[in-house]
């Protein structure tokens, strides 16, 4: 069985090894040195060693204690940034995503969140991969296939927009400028344009193609060039609502993609869960 030993009497042996005195680790957690030297003593006869060597006006480490006290100062620092990391998602949350989910869907919305939790900060770090901070919230868009239902916060539906004149659609003469998305991530699905065009009776040779790796760059092209685009009608639903973009037909496909949320169930902290009640509501 693994060796119990007092906490407590950890924290005054490191205290006293970082000091070199137990008065002085004493003082730094509000004991008195005889408590101290009580706890150490006891934590030396539960481990059978000699700690310390004591002399008149100091302490010093025995080689022993030497290599436990590097052990314990070590373990209660990684404790301290642990219970900082944790303290500050109480007081910042942080929310880490893709860049195109964060500049057209949270960034937009953010004020509504403010408005609605004006008691919680949130903080928004984009980037296309997945964030490791253990106490960040993670939205990343993945395979429907691969995501448990339980953790999904939607089903992608995908539509060509523009803000131009779409009369170049008809156009047989014309071949306007369209541009769809490539994944840096291959194993994500493909945005579903060929089905899209069979649906409205078309082909890739009706348009210019053009792709990036991120659909926000499409959408920042359609609209600075007038061109189409073909994107998550989740991420132009703003753009759509002021009138900026508008889709070129009525009907949207389902793609096999889907935003979601890693083991959503186990963010249980109080502002973890406003917050994806809120993102719920919003998607």
């Amino acid at each position: 069985m693994p060796l119990s030993v007092s906490l407590q009497a950890l924290r005054a042996f490191e205290a006293a090894a970082r000091h070199s005195s137990f008065k002085r680790a004493a003082e730094e957690l509000a004991l008195t040195p005889t408590a101290i030297s009580h706890h150490i003593s006891k934590l030396e006869d539960r481990l059978n060693v000699c700690l310390f060597e004591r002399r008149p006006r100091q302490v010093q480490l025995t080689d022993t204690g030497q290599q436990l006290a590097k052990a314990t100062t070590e373990g209660f620092a990684k404790i301290e940034r642990a219970l900082a990391d944790i303290q500050q998602l109480n007081e910042v949350m942080q929310i880490s995503t893709t860049s195109s989910f964060a500049a057209q869907v949270l960034l937009p919305a953010q004020h509504t969140f403010a408005a609605t939790y004006p008691d919680v900060s949130m903080q928004i770090l984009s980037g296309e991969q997945a964030n490791s901070h253990p106490y960040s919230i993670p939205v990343r868009l993945g395979n429907t296939q691969d995501v448990a239902i339980e953790d999904r916060l939607n089903v992608e539906q995908y539509n060509v927009f523009t803000g131009a004149d779409t009369t170049a659609l008809h156009d047989p003469s014309a071949r306007p400028v369209l541009y769809t998305t490539r994944w840096k991530n291959p194993a994500l699905r493909k945005p579903p344009l060929e089905t899209w065009l069979a649906s409205n009776a078309l082909n890739r040779d009706n348009f210019v193609i053009r792709e990036f790796d991120q659909e926000l760059f499409g959408i920042q092209q359609a609209m600075a060039q007038n061109a189409l685009v073909f994107c998550s009608e989740l991420l132009v639903r703003g753009m759509c609502s002021s009138g900026l973009l508008e889709p070129v037909r009525g009907n949207s496909v389902t793609s096999e993609l889907c935003y979601y949320i890693p083991n959503k169930a186990g963010f249980r902290t109080p502002n973890a869960m406003k917050f994806i009640t809120w993102l719920e509501g919003l998607m």
